[in-house]
């Protein structure tokens, strides 16, 4: 459960770095951010995998592109239920969820599933890295 909470977190920040990053993007604070990656967890959880599904030729004819544009259409969602959390376009929907998927994706590679950070200790031994 600590887990998910910490995934829930980093997904809050990689959407305030979203919005940072990219004029498109506007959030009206933390909490708007936080109820933001609430929605966008859910929705990622039980729509995106059925969408994928019904888009799999059109997926696979684009090489898997066309996910860019299902992720974008997640935060367009978003943007719709969150009041405080608003989005300019399609393209400014396309940039955040690259944004907000290469944020998420370096914070939450670090933590394990009980929600605490991993470290890597390498040695060498006899001239290989263990």
């Amino acid at each position: 459960m600590k887990g998910l909470l910490v995934r829930w977190l980093m997904l809050t920040v990689a959407i305030m770095a979203a919005a940072y990053l990219l004029p498109g993007i506007q959030v009206s604070g933390v909490f708007s951010a936080f109820f933001a990656a609430a929605i966008l967890g859910i929705l990622n959880a039980l729509l995106r995998p059925l969408l994928l599904l019904l888009t799999l030729p059109l997926n696979i004819l684009t090489l898997g592109l066309f996910t860019f544009v299902i992720n974008a259409l997640m935060l367009m969602m978003v943007s719709g239920v969150i009041s405080g959390f608003h989005i300019a376009g399609f393209w400014s929907a396309i940039f955040g969820s690259l944004v907000i998927g290469i944020v998420s994706w370096l914070l939450t590679s670090m933590i394990n599933d009980q929600g605490k950070m991993e470290v890597i200790t390498l040695q060498q031994k006899r001239g290989r890295w263990e």
